[in-house]
């Protein structure tokens, strides 16, 4: 077999970690110390830290040498081994030092985000108030917020921007994790943690309230009481009739008030 069918036939053989599939290997530039990739060294350096503040993490782009796997050549960034010649990743990105053999996931490289995606760039647009790429069935229907991916999802506290979690966006504009959510939804949890609007489409449980407080009339005390609250779906402030079930909003019809 010459030189050209070896790397050919090496290129073949599986290599990577969990995360990735790749022909090489990252020296962490903050200890020194060789793993798979970022999230390798991620995962090893914090895996007792419970206080997300406090996490080691490596920023992709600090990254400046990599391993090949197969001939162990140590090297500056490139996508193919100066040593051995073999593709150490079919994707790769000089600005993010990311290799990835996966090509199915439609890797691309955002510039304003600043790091690699996937899902091919024509499924995603870019918002520039939200500060991330969403999905183009997300464009001029989600609720504009401020970086809203720039922080760390409300139930597990990972990080979001880069996370490989798949993200939604709820109805109010708020991030998360979406297994987080349906997490939530398991737990009978159908509010934002952030904001506390509903996060889906609650006309079948409001419809039950109805029928749960017409069947409990209050006390013939209580029954000409009147409080005030404020809807969280809606934010408008309502004096309504006091009921030891719920209070219903008289703007948007939604039981998700609290009193004021």
């Amino acid at each position: 077999m010459d030189d050209k069918s070896t790397v050919l036939e090496l290129q073949k053989r599986p290599h990577g970690c969990a995360h990735y599939r790749r022909r090489c290997r990252i020296r962490a530039p903050c200890c020194h110390e060789i793993f798979d990739c970022r999230h390798c060294h991620n995962e090893a350096k914090n895996a007792n830290e419970e206080d997300p503040l406090k996490r080691h993490d490596l920023p992709r782009h600090l990254v400046k040498q990599v391993i090949c796997s197969l001939c162990d050549h140590e090297q500056d960034v490139q996508q193919v081994c100066e040593n051995c010649g073999v593709c150490m990743g079919e994707y790769f990105c000089s600005t993010c030092n990311f290799f990835d053999d996966e090509t199915k996931k439609q890797q691309y490289h955002c510039n304003s985000c600043g790091i690699c995606r996937i899902g091919g760039r024509e499924n995603f647009f870019h918002c520039d108030r939200c500060g991330c790429c969403y999905s183009t069935t997300l464009q001029k229907k989600h609720p504009c917020i401020e970086k809203s991916m720039h922080h760390n999802c409300s139930v597990c506290f990972e990080y979001l921007f880069d996370s490989m979690k798949d993200i939604t966006v709820m109805p109010c504009g708020h991030t998360m994790h979406l297994e987080c959510l349906r997490e939530m939804h398991r737990h009978a949890q159908y509010f934002c943690p952030i904001c506390s609007k509903s996060v889906c489409d609650m006309t079948s449980i409001w419809r039950h309230i109805d029928e749960e407080i017409a069947a409990t009339p209050m006390p013939e005390a209580y029954q000409n009481k009147l409080v005030w609250i404020l809807c969280n779906d809606c934010s408008s402030r309502n004096e309504v009739p006091y009921h030891v079930i719920a209070h219903k909003c008289t703007g948007c019809g939604s039981y998700n008030t609290k009193l004021t």
